[in-house]
């Protein structure tokens, strides 16, 4: 019954969702006509908050960092030693049910340590596994390794629960809470264990039969040819030079171990993108080699490059405010807590994220939008900071599973596009739901 549940997502994904970016463009006329409805403003003024610098340009500095993420990390990858490393991981895969397994579980953990290492990691280490296991369905590996995705903001990089711990000021009040209030609640650390240990089966029991696996494709699993070098010229000297790649080496290591003596533990995705550029340059030896690997890369950032500006003009429009402050996001979530009790009002907070997080999938973009809006309904009810703000930073983590806005960097290292895998990840959207309604409405009568 589960297979056939899952065998039928897969089916309505592949026949009805588009490419990503005709996904994005048709988001972008949804939003449209229904914040005009939600606040009543007009087409024109719509347009502007679509199209300005807050609108369409304003993820520019984001979509650079997150085409980074995928050109320095397949970068990296692609150095022997790199390539060495996640082949010894991805031998402990033998067969099917193993190799589906393995790659939920590493890619949860690494989620959970950082969002940016866990996206890269993740596909990586699937495509690597592809290599050994043929038999198993390519599609559904590349849509666990990017599952683990579904609890990175209940981690060491949530954006939202670390704001929380120095002091998140809205409307002229300051909400706080500690870290164990949020990322180590004890409610917290069950759901995320619940993950952690259940999703891996789960995605192994959607393993198509035999008859309608889709092994991978062997063309992207070819070895690459090992380029050769001719050094004669006093130009092909230099790019070769063991001194000059030392020296940028120095810089890059020293301004690393100088970030962790002063700022500590603390992973944003600019020092991932600096920990991935150096260590490929550390790995390959050679600034002509490195060279040589950004570019065999950049290609499969070309979407991300495209999108998500269009992502970017969707949330525009999302937080465009008329005169009274109402806009499409704020009614989405004041209808949530107009229903609410304190018990539920988490629960609700939960499920107002997952669906304005659809249209504003950036964490940072939905704290922005929902905090001044959740957060003193909650302490109204006399809820927890911690708890309001983990409610809204899971709703935030939940439909990414159906929003190819963070698969992108994935897919590209796969070379799959997001039809591939989102049927799978639908399942995964209906598991993580429900544990967390479940779990959030427990937290609520505690």
């Amino acid at each position: 019954m589960f297979k056939k549940f899952t065998n039928g997502c897969v089916r309505v994904v592949n026949r009805w969702l588009p490419d990503a970016f005709l996904f994005a463009v048709i988001l972008t006329i949804v939003v449209f006509l229904g914040a005009m409805v939600a606040t009543g403003m007009g087409p024109v003024a719509m347009l502007n908050a679509w199209g300005n610098d807050k609108g369409f340009w304003g993820l520019l500095s984001f979509s650079m960092q997150m085409a980074l993420v995928l050109v320095f990390g397949s970068a990296m990858a692609s150095a022997k030693v790199c390539k060495k490393g996640l082949g010894a991981i991805a031998s402990l895969a033998h067969n099917n049910k193993q190799a589906i397994v393995i790659t939920t579980f590493v890619s949860v953990i690494c989620c959970w340590v950082n969002w940016g290492f866990g996206l890269v990691a993740g596909a990586l280490l699937a495509k690597e596994i592809a290599k050994r296991v043929r038999t198993v369905d390519y599609p559904l590996l590349i849509a666990s390794a990017y599952s683990g995705f579904v609890i990175w903001h209940a981690g060491f990089s949530g954006s939202i629960p670390l704001d929380l711990v120095k002091g998140k000021e809205f409307a002229g009040v300051v909400y706080q809470a500690p870290i164990t209030e949020t990322i180590f609640h004890p409610v917290n650390l069950v759901m995320v264990l619940i993950v952690l240990i259940a999703m891996p089966f789960i995605n192994y029991a959607m393993h198509p039969d035999k008859e309608h696996t889709i092994c991978v494709d062997p063309a992207l699993l070819e070895a690459e040819t090992e380029r050769t070098y001719k050094i004669e010229t006093p130009a092909d000297k230099m790019e070769h030079s063991k001194i000059l790649w030392a020296i940028l080496l120095v810089f890059c290591w020293g301004y690393i171990v100088y970030y962790f003596a002063t700022e500590g533990f603390k992973l944003g995705l600019n020092i991932v993108n600096f920990l991935f550029m150096t260590l490929g340059l550390t790995l390959h030896g050679n600034l002509r080699k490195y060279v040589d690997a950004i570019a065999d890369a950049a290609g499969g950032a070309a979407g991300v490059l495209l999108q998500f500006p269009f992502y970017a003009g969707i949330m525009g429009m999302m937080v465009a405010t008329n005169a009274d402050g109402v806009s499409l996001a704020s009614v989405i979530s004041n209808f949530f807590v107009n229903i609410s009790t304190t018990t539920t009002l988490p629960m609700l907070s939960f499920l107002a994220a997952g669906i304005v997080n659809f249209f504003v999938p950036s964490g940072g973009g939905q704290w922005a939008v929902q905090g001044p809006i959740m957060m003193p309904a909650g302490a109204a009810q006399g809820i927890p900071d911690g708890l309001t703000a983990m409610a809204v930073a899971w709703g935030d983590q939940w439909t990414n599973m159906i929003q190819p806005f963070w698969a992108l960097p994935a897919l590209g290292i796969a070379g799959l596009s997001a039809r591939d895998v989102m049927g799978y990840l639908v399942v995964i959207l209906l598991f993580t739901g429900i544990l967390a309604c479940g779990g959030f409405l427990v937290w609520g009568m505690l």
